[in-house]
């Protein structure tokens, strides 16, 4: 056993062997997180809990499943990249003697001598890896992205460089993609007529700042909203989602103080961390341990060099971790986080509205009291079916935001429609409407869940993260197959997101599946990838590995 392999044990996590049947799905080791049923040998014995047990912290199962990925298949994954780069040098070296045709911006002669525009190096993965299956990215939607949706036809006659539209269009494609967990992504119904209505009253746009002329009341009227959503005393609103961390996290940290952010967690909010000049020091995924450590080692040595104590030190994670599908371990980063006296930045992008009992994200799923977290943020662009983001905390908080965040003072003021649109769907979840809407869509987003996660299972495919989060991503591991699944998908009239190096780790390509409360069970019923060749190959990849680790 590897030494992370112990380190994954001594975290809490158990590794065993299963068997090769359909039902399982899973050949090598196995980690599965389940805190209510971990034994306690796994427990490193000199390491005290002072925050308590894990174990009491958590009032139902945590599983999530994360498999290793088998020898054999990542052999042939750095096999493949290993081919594609060789042949994308031999491109490259006909490219240069003109021999085949350039496609991609080049400096011309007579600017030989300036500082190079354009790193032939840098660009090297896009001309030669990731061109070759850009066909399954930035398809054009003619319609509403709900549970279904309209794709214009492209072809493309220089191997991807180019595309041209046919001119046809591609009906009722389902869609797996889009981030519409509760189905508010729709065009009639009455988020779209309050919509109007907006529209109607103020017009699309602002056309100013919140702190000049775009302070609407409709504007105050969602920030308590959310506050009462969330259970805090004061929040604010932002007209994107991205900016909500990339701006504010600088204007909550600074030069002497630390930053632990969770190695998996969202552009956005490394960017954040490295606009704020802070430190930072990245911690294993929802590894405790390893948060710890840098917690003990942050108080004990202090500051490099001065060794004085930081300022402050701020803990970084996600709700629902986008490209894993797995589900923070908040009742563990609160509890280290009183215990060291840290603060806690919590981004519910992914997480709100589509986790808990009531929808109030992972802090209900949890039951949890919200005042536990310092900074809760998150975003209306996926369960609200809107755009922009929010903070939600203390007032004084609040209060210096207003006054130093750079995407509140020069930031235009978030369009009325668009507010409307999330007051609307807010309160339908919150059940303020006066109909049980919210409360179906919560309950029918957890059984199709649950129903795709189990469905996929059952064709003996490889999937990711926490039994209770609609984001499940499919691994496929080798380059070509991402191409090559999409097309085939696309060939079903089926709509997914593919994804690869370097948003994942190399040997960790996959496909992501985005359930919706929208789809119906007959929708999800359609996605049959048992009789394709992608679970044949699964199958296959598994005989030969659980061969080799037999004769092993």
């Amino acid at each position: 056993m590897t030494e992370s392999s112990v380190n994954k044990l001594l975290n809490g996590d158990s590794c065993r062997r299963t068997s090769n049947g359909l039902k399982t799905s899973k050949n090598g080791f196995v980690k599965n997180h389940c805190l209510l049923q971990q034994p306690h040998k796994y427990r490193r014995p000199r390491d005290k809990q002072p925050h308590g047990s894990c174990e009491a912290l958590y009032k139902k199962p945590f599983v999530e499943s994360f498999e290793e990925t088998p020898l054999m298949v990542a052999v042939l994954t750095y096999m493949g990249y290993g081919i594609l780069t060789i042949f994308g040098y031999l491109r490259d070296f006909l490219r240069q003697w003109n021999i085949e045709k350039r496609h991609i911006a080049r400096e011309r002669d007579e600017q030989k001598d300036f500082v190079p525009l354009y790193q032939d190096f840098e660009n090297f993965y896009n001309r030669n890896l990731y061109i070759r299956i850009r066909d399954n990215w930035n398809r054009p939607v003619c319609s509403v992205p709900g549970p279904k949706m309209d794709l214009i036809e492209r072809s493309t006659p220089n191997y991807n460089w180019t595309f041209e539209y046919t001119g046809r269009v591609l009906k009722d494609v389902l869609n797996l993609g889009s981030y519409n967990y509760l189905g508010f992504a729709e065009n009639k119904g009455p988020c779209a007529d309050a919509a109007i209505e907006a529209t109607q009253a103020y017009g699309v746009g602002v056309g100013s700042t919140r702190c000049e002329m775009g302070n609407l009341d409709i504007h105050e009227e969602l920030e308590q909203l959310v506050a009462r959503f969330l259970g805090v005393e004061s929040s604010m609103a932002f007209g994107m989602g991205f900016a909500t961390n990339s701006m504010n996290i600088p204007a909550l940290t600074g030069k002497g103080c630390l930053i632990l952010s969770d190695e998996l967690n969202h552009a956005s909010l490394v960017l954040g961390a490295r606009l704020s000049s802070s430190t930072i020091r990245v911690f294993k995924h929802n590894n405790m341990q390893s948060l710890e450590k840098l917690l003990r080692d942050a108080i004990v040595h202090g500051q490099p060099r001065t060794h004085r104590p930081w300022k402050k030190i701020l803990i970084v994670v996600e709700g629902i971790y986008s490209m894993e599908g797995s589900i923070v371990r908040l009742p563990e980063i609160i509890a280290l986080k009183k215990h060291y006296k840290a603060y806690l930045y919590l981004d519910e992008a992914h997480s709100i509205g589509a986790l808990g009992p009531n929808g109030k994200g992972v802090v209900d799923y949890f039951g949890l009291d919200p005042k536990d977290v310092d900074i809760m943020m998150g975003t209306f662009t996926k369960s609200f079916g809107a755009a922009g983001g929010y903070i939600g905390g203390k007032k004084e908080l609040i209060d210096y935001l207003r006054c130093h965040s750079h995407s509140a003072v020069y930031a235009t003021s978030m369009s009325p429609p668009v507010a409307q649109q999330i007051i609307t769907s807010m309160k339908i979840i919150m059940g303020e409407d006066g109909t049980t809407l919210g409360a179906d869509r919560l309950r029918q987003l957890h059984e199709n869940t649950t129903y795709f996660r189990r469905k996929l299972h059952d064709m003996g495919l490889i999937i990711y993260g926490n039994e209770d989060s609609p984001v499940i991503p499919m691994m496929l591991y080798m380059p070509a197959k991402i191409g090559a699944f999409g097309r085939q998908m696309l060939k079903k009239n089926i709509g997914i997101v593919g994804v690869g190096f370097p948003a994942t780790p190399i040997i960790e390509s996959r496909a992501r599946f985005c359930v919706s409360a929208a789809h119906t069970r007959e929708m999800l019923n359609t996605v049959n990838i048992s009789d394709s060749w992608q679970s044949k190959y699964v199958r296959r990849l598994k005989y030969i590995n659980e061969t080799l680790t037999y004769y092993k």
